[in-house]
């Protein structure tokens, strides 16, 4: 895998601040681990209630509705993070562990001996979609529509309103055990929710871990096939594969940054930020700080402790946190169960580029073979 480099380096020993623009928006990207740490805890100086503008892009033109809870703040971010906690923590259950082993482990078996496979489209994508669907208690019929949809859920036009809308339709003329039945019947302080309410915590269900997902599984697949003696380390001890999974999602910080609103101005690494602008915290910066990261551009995969912030920190730490870990957690093991060796054909970096910085996030296309 060639090195995903660090865009943000420089600055982030300088200043700690890369000043960074967004559709003619100056947006001072935070760059140091500590700094992020501190800001995030502070929601009233920087606030997350401001819709459509949760990443630097403003996303007017992709939804109609604020994502909830991520576009809140405090009490109304926690009275919605309680309400959905008990699904997004179903992936500690040990039957749905043992579920989604079983599910990747036999995708792994399916791509061994074929010859010549296209690993992005061809397993990642549908890999992140039919886990999904076992998270929402869906039928794994679904995830071909989703499959469809490419590596964004989010796109111009109503698609994925459109389809969550039909779905509560269908989930009030038919209750299940389902995720959009489970919304449906929800309540928050004695009433039930609204669509666009629904629709709001649908909307970040559907778009917040697909893409990262898919890049870091794709970077994993990459890394291995170069670096073939790191499926021996995985098969020596299961605690390697944990290790693995946190240096991982790490160094590939798939998620370049999440922006904060300052309602009454702030000040942040010398950094004076008017009222009412935005910030950035640029979480793959912070997972370079060589400050806090012994070798932080190598993979490390038995580096601990490893205080990375790849699922965000505080009050907003990703909800879908415990789903992408069992996902990569279940993908190496079953890849250092099951696969001797993987040998790289061809890759096409996914590269983001933006007005001040250009970074490697994953891959458009990844071709090998697996034995």
């Amino acid at each position: 895998m060639p090195k995903h480099s660090d865009p943000f380096r420089s600055n982030r020993r300088k200043s700690g601040i890369e000043h960074t623009t967004f559709n003619g928006e100056p947006i001072p990207f935070l760059l140091r681990l500590k700094d992020l740490r501190k800001t995030v805890k502070d929601w009233k100086a920087f606030s997350s209630d401001h819709p459509f503008q949760v990443v630097p892009h403003s996303e007017e033109k992709l939804r109609s509705m604020r994502q909830i809870p991520i576009e809140m703040d405090p009490p109304e971010h926690t009275d919605f993070r309680t309400l959905l906690e008990p699904v997004f923590k179903r992936p500690t259950q040990t039957e749905y562990r043992l579920d989604m082993e079983a599910m990747i482990g036999g995708m792994v078996t399916d791509l061994i001996g074929v010859g010549e496979l296209e690993i992005v489209q061809g397993f990642a994508l549908p890999l992140q979609c039919r886990a999904l669907a076992k998270l929402l208690g869906v039928s794994e019929s679904e995830a071909e529509i989703w499959k469809g949809w490419g590596m964004h859920a989010l796109t111009e036009g109503n698609q994925l309103e459109d389809y969550t809308a039909e779905q509560f339709r269908k989930a009030k003329q038919e209750p299940g055990s389902d995720f959009f039945s489970f919304l449906n019947q929800a309540e928050m302080k004695g009433r039930l929710l609204t669509l666009e309410e629904k629709q709001g915590i649908s909307n970040v269900t559907f778009a917040g871990g697909k893409d990262t997902v898919i890049n870091v599984v794709s970077s994993i697949m990459v890394y291995l096939a170069e670096n073939q003696e790191a499926l021996g380390f995985l098969r020596e001890d299961e605690r390697n594969i944990i290790t693995a999974c946190e240096e991982f999602v790490r160094y590939v910080s798939p998620l370049t940054a999440i922006s904060r609103t300052c309602p009454h101005g702030a000040k942040v690494a010398d950094q004076e930020i008017p009222a009412e602008s935005r910030i950035g915290l640029c979480w793959p910066s912070a997972n370079r700080d060589e400050t806090i990261f012994e070798k932080a551009d190598e993979v490390v995969l038995d580096r601990m402790p490893n205080p990375h912030i790849g699922f965000g920190f505080g009050i907003h730490h990703c909800l879908g946190a415990p789903q992408a870990r069992l996902i990569i957690r279940s993908l190496l093991k079953a890849l250092s169960i099951k696969v001797n060796r993987l040998d790289l054909i061809s890759f096409d970096p996914r590269i983001e580029r933006e007005e001040s910085f250009t970074r490697q996030v994953g891959y458009d296309r990844v071709v090998m073979k697996i034995s």
